[in-house]
């Protein structure tokens, strides 16, 4: 089977006016394209393979009238235009399996998608996170990577949705790790339909994840990892720190399980925030004799 490595470093789907209070040692622009640097760490760092690879184009522009509000999202145009970059890339290279080093959330978005029409909705959507990823626009919240799993699911802005090749069913999507205080969060899970398994229970064992894909009755899963599932204390890579999160060896197990027992084609990491990265990237880019 075609196996695709598809390097996605977006950033703009999250708000960057949220980014002083969550990581406050670093300049707002700095945080906010943490991700893009973190997509290309991931990328450094993950084991080399001979599959195929490909990077999705992610602009870099910083300025206002790009990044603008529009239909209760931020970004909004070049997100819309990332969205077709990527879904434009997976038509060029018809992968079997995608493998999505991101970049925000909503790097998910475009490759399961793709793979729910490919396998004819034969997919169940496993989404490892703390928070659920289903507001909508309007709701409050301007960031897209909020927005990431409610759009796969076929609600929020329906130019994005109409360009999908095709959808999820919310009953066939579970969140592990789900651990939200934003007020109005797990009211969304029960609006959805989305199952959801705590982070204490998956770090005891494997089986409620695999028995809510028994009961589902696919043969194809989709992982999306957002590295803010993760205890803090265990590895802290995103930008987000919520307590009592999944242990790496769970998160290991989990989906080493997974793919013992089901036909794993979809595996996205995403929201790498590399705070010491972004530091040690500005002191080395305001040296002199290492700049032209």
């Amino acid at each position: 089977m075609k196996i695709l490595r598809l390097t996605f470093p977006q950033w703009q789907g999250a708000d960057p006016a949220i980014m002083p209070e969550l990581v406050p040692e670093l300049s707002q622009q700095a945080a906010a394209q943490g991700y893009y640097l973190g997509s290309q760490l991931l990328d450094w760092l993950a084991p080399k393979t001979q599959t195929l690879q490909a990077s999705v184009p992610v602009s870099l522009d910083y300025a206002d009238e790009n990044l603008s509000l529009e239909k209760g999202i931020y970004a909004y145009q070049i997100l819309n235009r990332q969205l077709q970059a990527a879904l434009d890339t997976l038509v060029i290279y018809q992968p079997d399996k995608i493998v999505t080093l991101g970049g925000e959330c909503s790097v998910s978005v475009a490759p399961f998608s793709y793979l729910a029409e490919k396998y004819q909705g034969d997919v169940a959507v496993v989404w490892i996170d703390a928070h659920p990823d289903l507001t909508r626009p309007h709701e409050g919240y301007l960031g897209y990577y909020a927005m990431a799993l409610a759009t796969l699911c076929g609600q929020g802005d329906q130019q994005l949705i109409n360009k999908l090749p095709a959808k999820i069913n919310p009953q066939n999507a579970v969140i592990v790790g789900f651990r939200s205080e934003v007020p109005g969060d797990l009211e969304r899970l029960a609006d959805f339909g989305v199952h959801h398994i705590s982070a204490q229970e998956a770090n005891l064992s494997s089986e409620s994840v695999l028995k809510f894909l028994r009961q589902r009755g696919k043969r194809n899963i989709l992982v999306h990892l957002d590295l803010d599932g993760l205890d803090p204390q265990d590895l802290r890579m995103a930008v987000a720190a919520d307590p009592q999160g999944l242990k790496v060896n769970t998160v290991i197990r989990l989906i080493q399980d997974i793919a013992q027992h089901y036909h794993l084609l979809g595996l996205t990491i995403a929201e790498p925030m590399p705070r010491e990265v972004i530091k040690l990237r500005y002191l080395l880019h305001n040296l002199p004799l290492l700049a032209d």
